[in-house]
Parts: structure tokens; sequence; C-alpha cells
């Protein structure tokens, strides 16, 4: 069993910045791809950015120059620095851990993110 625990999210003004931090149970990167997905009301859930097993980081476009995905393997903690939010970044923020050789997806419970003034 895995589990997740984001943390980091808040309340910031438009312009501003947050990190959020992914905390795994134990030591998966080597075995699964790490995702931040968010979740604002009334919506689907979306993927925003993710880390592949071998390092190399995907990002939607509507994050793509403001949002880095990176990960501290010793900690094993994913973080994804968000710069440059906006109203519409405003969302509950998940953190999920895919094992390609299970086919098995763990979820964090999520932390809020508020944009706004």
């Amino acid at each position: 069993q895995v589990h997740l625990v984001e943390s980091g999210g808040g309340l910031v003004q438009p312009g501003g910045s947050l990190r959020l931090a992914c905390a795994a149970s134990g030591s998966i990167f080597s075995a699964s791809d790490i995702g931040w997905y968010r979740q604002a009301p009334g919506k689907q859930r979306e993927l925003v950015a993710r880390m592949t097993r071998d390092g190399r980081r995907n990002y939607v476009d509507f994050v793509k120059g403001r949002f880095t995905i990176s990960r501290d393997g010793a900690k094993n903690t994913v973080y994804l620095q968000m710069n440059s939010l906006k109203p519409e970044d405003t969302a509950v923020y998940y953190c999920n851990a895919h094992f390609w050789l299970t086919n098995d997806d763990y979820w964090g419970q999520g932390t809020q993110v508020t944009v706004s003034s």
C-alpha cells in the first residue's frame, strides 16, 4: 500500500507563487509515474503535470512556463512549484502515483489552492 500526502496549498493573490509537496510512504519513483492533478468545483479532475519513472516531465499547455514539477528521491517527495498564479488555477490539487507493472493508482487526499485578491 502506498500513501501519498499533499501539503503546501493555501490562499495566494494573483501573480503569486506556491510550492506543493507530495510525500510518499516509501521509495516509489523508480516504479511509478507521479502526476499532479487538480479539480475545480463543478469540473472534472484534470492532469496538470507529470514526472515519469525516468525523470521526464510533461505539462499541460495551460501551465507551461508557470509550473515546474520536480522530485527529491532522498525525501520520497515530489514538488509542484507554481508561479504566476491565476484565479483559474483555484482548485484542489491531488498527487497521483501510477505503477505500470501492476496498473495500480494511488491518490493523496488533496490540498486546496485558492488564487484570489
